[in-house]
C-alpha cells in the first residue's frame, strides 16, 4: 500500500491520544484521511496495525546507532526506548500488547532487531572487539537482556530517578561488556 507512512503516522497519533485498546481502525482511516475499506484492506484490525507501527518505530530507534558498537548500541536503544512516547503508551496504559511477543513469539520487532545485533556484532568480530562465537546465538542473548533491562528495569528502582536509570544502564553496559568482549 503506497499510504502505509500516512496510516502508520495516523496510528501513532491515534494511539498516543487514546491508547490502542480504545483505537480503531474508523479513527486512523479519519486521521489518514483514507476510507476505513482502503486500510482494512491491508489490516484486519488494530492490533496488527499496531504491530506494524511498533516495528517501525522500534526499527528507527535502533537504526540511529546501528553503526557503533554492540554495547553502546543495545544501551543506547533501551534508554531511547524507554523515553519513546509509543512505547511509554503502551507500557502505561495497554501493557498487555506485550505480553504474546514476551511469551508465546517473537514479532517482527523481534526478527528487525535480532537482524541488526547480530550484524553489529559480526562488525566488533571482524574488527576484534567482540569475541568468536555464533553470531545469532550472541545476538538472542544481547536481545533477551537489553529487553528484560527495559521492561523489568524500572521495577528494581525505587523512585526512579535519572541518575536510578543511569546507574541501571551503566549496569546494562558492564553486563554486556563482559559477554562480547574478546
Amino acid at each position: 500500500m503506497e499510504n502505509n507512512g500516512r496510516v502508520l503516522d495516523a496510528a501513532r497519533e491515534v494511539v498516543l491520544a487514546v491508547g490502542v485498546r480504545r483505537a480503531t481502525l474508523t479513527d486512523v482511516a479519519r486521521r489518514a484521511g483514507l476510507s476505513r475499506m482502503t486500510i482494512y484492506r491491508h489490516w484486519p484490525d488494530v492490533r496488527t496495525l499496531v504491530a506494524d507501527l511498533m516495528t517501525r518505530e522500534w526499527v528507527r530507534v535502533a537504526d540511529r546507532f546501528a553503526t557503533e558498537d554492540p554495547v553502546t548500541s543495545a544501551v543506547a536503544v533501551v534508554r531511547a526506548l524507554r523515553d519513546h512516547p509509543l512505547w511509554r503508551k503502551i507500557v502505561e496504559v495497554d501493557p498487555e500488547l506485550l505480553l504474546p511477543y514476551l511469551l508465546d513469539r517473537r514479532g517482527a520487532s523481534h526478527e528487525a532487531m535480532l537482524t541488526l545485533v547480530e550484524a553489529a556484532i559480526v562488525r566488533g568480530q571482524e574488527g576484534g572487539t567482540v569475541r568468536a562465537g555464533d553470531p545469532v546465538r550472541m545476538a538472542r542473548a544481547v536481545l533477551l537482556t537489553a529487553q528484560s533491562f527495559l521492561l523489568s528495569g524500572p521495577t528494581m528502582l525505587g523512585p526512579a530517578s535519572l541518575e536510578d536509570l543511569d546507574d541501571l544502564d551503566a549496569e546494562l553496559a558492564t553486563l554486556l561488556e563482559r559477554y562480547l568482549r574478546p
